[in-house]
């Protein structure tokens, strides 16, 4: 048996994780509430953004956490094309569920299927960048556990996208962000708690990279991407904005002949 140990960077990784987890969040729940106030090719392009940021967010999260993720008695390395596939399929899976709140005419199951397809990317992309790693021996789960943290995804995803769409203003937009980080995280901790390693010690070389030479710069790319765009969306200006903007320019154009 392995004994694992999560927080080998100390408690720089999970507080980290839990950061870009909850901006990967506000960024996606953000861009699906502008998704909502739009239409035609301008709703598309806004959730599409809503399903990378989640999608990246949600990955960014996992391997930050897993950059503190060791086992006594063995390396560990990362399969690269497994690696990313996770980051695909976490965007496509979470995508699938944003488009069902950006399209669905049912409110509420609309809302519920979105949870739950938001759910199960976070629980796909997981599982995905778990079977990526190598190490000498092998990698077990209890069923229970994964269970559970598959229910919590599910769950606290229908919560955070409740919440982006139903409690106006900036707080709420905060308190779904938070809540999505808590969903992503403790999904991922869940997740963490059913693996069961079973040691084969070997001096074979493991094949993929290291998380340093492979995972490390994708999250760097990723993190920059979401605080970049987060700034974007933060600053361009909503449909009802840019309404207000029109016909104070429509009122004033009509004002000034008074005064020629």
């Amino acid at each position: 048996m392995g004994h694992m140990h999560h927080f080998s960077a100390g408690w720089v990784s999970p507080v980290l994780a839990y950061a870009m987890a909850c901006v990967g969040s506000a960024l996606g729940l953000r861009c699906t509430v502008r998704a909502l106030a739009a239409d035609g090719r301008s709703r598309r392009n806004w959730l599409l953004t809503a399903s990378v940021a989640i999608g990246s967010g949600i990955w960014t999260m996992h391997f930050i956490a897993m950059l503190g993720f060791g086992v006594t008695g063995t390396p560990i390395r990362y399969d690269v094309p497994l690696t990313v596939l996770s980051l695909l399929v976490a965007m496509a899976v979470v995508g699938a569920g944003v488009f069902t709140v950006g399209y669905g005419r049912a409110r509420l199951r609309s809302l519920l299927l979105g949870g739950l397809g938001t759910g199960v990317g976070v629980a796909a992309m997981h599982y995905l960048g778990m079977a990526a790693m190598r190490l000498h021996g092998h990698v077990g789960y209890d069923l229970g556990l994964v269970v559970l943290s598959d229910v919590i995804s599910a769950a606290a995803s229908t919560a955070a996208l409740w919440a982006a769409l139903n409690v106006r203003g900036a707080a709420g937009a905060a308190i779904a962000s938070l809540v999505m980080g808590v969903a992503v995280t403790s999904m991922h901790y869940t997740g963490m708690a059913a693996v069961r390693i079973d040691l084969e010690p070997s001096r074979a070389p493991l094949a993929g990279a290291t998380p340093m030479e492979f995972i490390f710069p994708l999250t760097v790319v990723l993190g920059s991407f979401l605080f970049l765009t987060v700034a974007f969306v933060a600053l361009s200006p909503t449909a009802r904005e840019r309404a207000a903007a029109a016909s104070a320019q429509s009122f004033h154009d009509a004002e000034l002949p008074i005064f020629s």
